[in-house]
């Protein structure tokens, strides 16, 4: 799956979910319950998936996994899948890179470094680090990432990691964020079709510009963190996603869509995940 069908000269309605944070034996997550959350978040979506082009998911599917087998995988590539609609997915921290890549090789949602739709490029890097938590761009992903933005000129791109590229406000998560920005910055800047950059890890809504770039990350499916916080908080807000739509102009319009209530069980005290 490298491009969809989907006629140039129309906008693209794209979803973006991250950080669902499933676990196999059915843990809970500062006191929720992730599999509820995230089944919740998928029923909101469900209305929207008719008029959707594409998913974005951003990593951190499962909670733990180095520990967990391949159904925590196989479970969230299910509910995914279910929606009908296609999708791309990154691993986070919390992820085994090697075991999603081998689940979601095939079906609607699968892991692709980059995917063509319309007037659009989306390009989706893995910025984990095996047994680290921050994040890190090879040489090698950047010069991939460089080749492909040169390779199509003449499309819009979109730009997908895990690790957020630059701080969001929150000492204790900006300390394990992407450790080599200046040089994935180095290569966005070569390439003038280059319109938003979006990351989850974070568990928070934000939204800025670098120069022409949109600067976007969305709220988990589970848990939230409280932005402008230095130390680890808690968020009693609900769980949410992010939507966009594309323009074939390079124009992007985008919000957050949250739930209606705060998850059952939320420990607003848990002193870390």
């Amino acid at each position: 799956m490298e491009s969809t069908d989907l006629p140039r000269g129309r906008p693209l309605r794209v979803l973006q979910i991250t950080d669902t944070h499933l676990y196999g034996d059915s843990g809970r997550l500062a006191g929720v319950d992730t599999e509820a959350t995230c089944r919740a978040v998928i029923d909101a979506v469900r209305q929207r998936a008719a008029c959707t082009d594409l998913l974005l998911l951003t990593g951190d599917l499962v909670h733990d996994g180095a520990t967990e087998t391949d159904a925590a995988y196989r479970e969230a590539k299910r509910q995914f899948d279910g929606l009908g609609v296609p999708g791309l997915v990154i691993p986070g921290n919390h992820d085994d890179a090697e075991r999603l890549a081998r689940v979601f090789r095939n079906g609607p949602v699968q892991r692709r470094d980059h995917f063509i739709a319309g007037d659009w490029l989306f390009l989706m890097l893995d910025s984990t680090v095996p047994g680290t938590t921050g994040g890190h761009l090879s040489a090698e992903r950047l010069v991939r990432l460089d080749r492909c933005l040169a390779a199509y000129p003449d499309r819009h791109a979109v730009v997908c990691l895990h690790h957020q590229p630059l701080p969001v406000g929150c000492g204790w998560i900006d300390r394990i964020g992407l450790d080599n920005a200046d040089a994935l910055f180095e290569v966005l800047d070569r390439h003038t079709p280059v319109r938003a950059l979006i990351w989850g890890h974070v568990h928070q809504e934000f939204d800025s510009w670098r120069g022409s770039v949109r600067l976007l990350a969305s709220p988990s499916t589970c848990v939230q963190f409280q932005p402008q916080s230095d130390d680890f908080r808690i968020d009693p807000r609900p769980p949410g996603y992010r939507w966009l739509v594309l323009s074939p102009d390079g124009s992007v319009q985008t919000g957050v869509e949250r739930l209606n209530e705060v998850p059952a069980g939320l420990d607003l005290g848990v002193a870390g995940y």
